[in-house]
């Protein structure tokens, strides 16, 4: 048997408030009623080429290949082609909008804040006993033992033992204070002392230490972040009114009532 659910505007946003999820949507139509206002204040124009790019931008993000797709993602998601549109609108006078405000500030962001960026290439090994990991520091400056080894004795995770406790490249701001400081005060390839921290106490061998380039991706991520903390600040002092009607006539369950006396 086939049960039919029929499912009004009404009925979907008292779910949406059961669930809890008011305030983020509230914050979502916020920032995009921001950049819209702001956009239009400084005349930030948009043309049909562009807002064809956007929208194929769009549909590639979601691997909409072929018109059928495209079709069923619209109906997934009730969405009507100008829906679609309106969609890569948003997004385009977001990038744009970005663009016009930080564009020329990611470059002298990134030198003065160019510390934050170096990365660091990183084994490492988490001990329980302290002792064990002096032991095996020492092991290791009189090349008694291979980092390998320890990696193969020491680590429990099956993936992690057996890349030898490769940690991958990571930016300083990766690192707990307590280990950035050693990481990158270090001399390539190096053994640091070890750090007992929370977790454990680490050995951690430092394989290379890269310095910082202005590459195009991060030049879009420092673009990003300055963006999205130009956005906060605009939101925290953006007075939004909510207007849900209620029902009037509803009462507090006998459980709250209860709870609360």
């Amino acid at each position: 048997m086939t049960n039919t659910f029929n499912f009004s505007a009404e009925s979907i946003l008292h779910y949406i408030k059961l669930s809890c999820r008011i305030p983020e949507i509230i914050e979502a139509m916020t920032t995009y009623q921001i950049i819209a206002n702001t956009t239009n204040q400084l005349g930030i124009q948009v043309d049909k080429t562009e807002l064809q790019q956007a929208a194929d931008d769009v549909r590639l993000a979601n691997n909409l290949l072929k018109a059928e797709d495209t079709w069923a993602w619209l109906q997934k998601y009730y969405l009507s082609l100008d829906d679609l549109e309106e969609l890569a609108m948003m997004n385009l006078l977001s990038r744009k909008l970005a663009n016009h405000l930080f564009a020329k500030q990611v470059e002298p962001f990134f030198f003065e804040h160019q510390v934050d960026y170096t990365a660091a290439v990183t084994y490492e090994v988490v001990l329980d006993d302290e002792d064990l990991a002096w032991e095996l520091f020492y092991a290791l400056q009189e090349n008694e033992i291979s980092f390998q080894e320890i990696a193969r004795q020491y680590i429990q995770d099956p993936e992690q033992r057996r890349s030898g406790g490769y940690c991958g490249i990571q930016q300083r701001s990766n690192f707990k204070p307590e280990t950035a400081a050693a990481v990158f005060g270090a001399h390539p390839p190096q053994i640091l002392k070890p750090i007992v921290t929370q977790k454990g106490i680490h050995l951690i061998l430092v394989e290379e230490i890269i310095q910082p380039q202005l590459s195009e991706l991060l030049r879009l991520r420092i673009l990003q972040d300055l963006f999205s903390s130009w956005l906060k600040q605009q939101l925290e002092q953006a007075q939004v009114v909510v207007n849900l009607e209620m029902n009037a006539n509803s009462k507090p369950s006998e459980l709250l009532v209860k709870a609360d006396s």
